[in-house]
């Protein structure tokens, strides 16, 4: 019973670590743009099918296809927000209803390239670490979690310790008097959805010999990320990356010793709790940002 409750919380520290990635990135796109991003899972999505093209298929290294896997969708979160996004800036329901369209469009697009087969591509390591008889995570796990902590806090020296990093936080705070400062918000809006992108992609990159691979896999993760970035308070990065650890040690928990299903109901419920007694989240606030 020890071996396998230590198991899960090593499975369930893996979930919470390519789960605050994704709900990091969708936290920066709302606060900087108030858009809420349902394409965001399909960014996800494209981050695992670079791996699967450049690496299972073409067979360069593991690690060369996750970096290109982030430069890559973190470009195509820059032309999003330059062509779709950025026009509806001042239109939430009309942003809300592009990100729907570009999510139907990512997903065909990913069909029409790779069909709706699912991936299953092998890990570059098939090395488990033991950490007592037992109990082991697989090496490409320990590199996820390695991965995230290590963005993630680049992206909290970013925010808190460069100029651009500064602008984010005052456009997500005050769009009016950032852009009264001479922050141009077009450019601040470029950054955040390219690194939001950026970083739903290396997500999807990193899990992607974890996982199997086909055009519809971000339905899941962006549920998952709309339940943390509730959790935690829309708009608070902190709030996400505590609620995306939160949500993932209950889901697991859960999933390992009741069922899977259940897991799902379960974390719709502690939505749902931390909603009743604090409806902005557990870190949010009345005001976006």
């Amino acid at each position: 019973m020890t071996e396998l409750l230590l198991q899960t919380i090593v499975n369930a520290t893996y979930a919470a670590s390519y789960l605050a990635l994704v709900a990091v990135g969708l936290v920066l796109i709302f606060g900087v743009m108030g858009i809420i991003n349902f394409a965001h899972g399909e960014f996800y999505m494209l981050g695992a099918y670079c791996v699967v093209a450049l690496y299972a298929d073409l067979e360069l290294p593991f690690l060369l296809s996750v970096a290109a896997g982030l430069v890559f969708v973190g470009l195509v979160g820059i032309a999003t927000e330059r062509t779709l996004f950025r026009p509806m800036r001042d239109n939430p329901l009309g942003g809300l209803v592009v990100s729907i369209g570009l999510l139907l469009i990512l997903q065909s697009l990913a069909t029409l390239g790779f069909g709706v087969r699912m991936e299953h591509i092998p890990p570059p390591s098939q090395a488990v670490l033991t950490l007592r008889e037992g109990v082991g995570i697989p090496v490409q796990r320990l590199n996820v979690i390695f991965a995230a902590v290590l963005l993630l806090g680049a992206l909290w020296l970013f925010l808190h310790r460069t100029r651009w990093g500064f602008a984010l936080r005052a456009s997500a705070q005050d769009p009016e008097a950032a852009a009264l400062q001479g922050i141009s918000m077009g450019q601040a809006s470029r950054i955040a959805v390219g690194i939001g992108a950026a970083l739903a992609g290396v997500a999807g990159a990193l899990t992607a010999p974890l996982v199997r691979t086909f055009p519809y896999m971000g339905h899941s993760v962006i549920i998952a990320a709309f339940i943390v970035i509730i959790v935690g308070g829309v708009g608070s990065l902190e709030g996400a990356v505590l609620a995306a650890v939160v949500y993932a040690f209950v889901h697991t928990f859960v999933t390992t010793f009741v069922d899977g299903v259940i897991a799902d109901i379960v974390g719709l419920l502690l939505m749902l709790a931390v909603l009743i007694v604090r409806p902005t989240g557990l870190f949010g606030s009345r005001d976006r940002g």
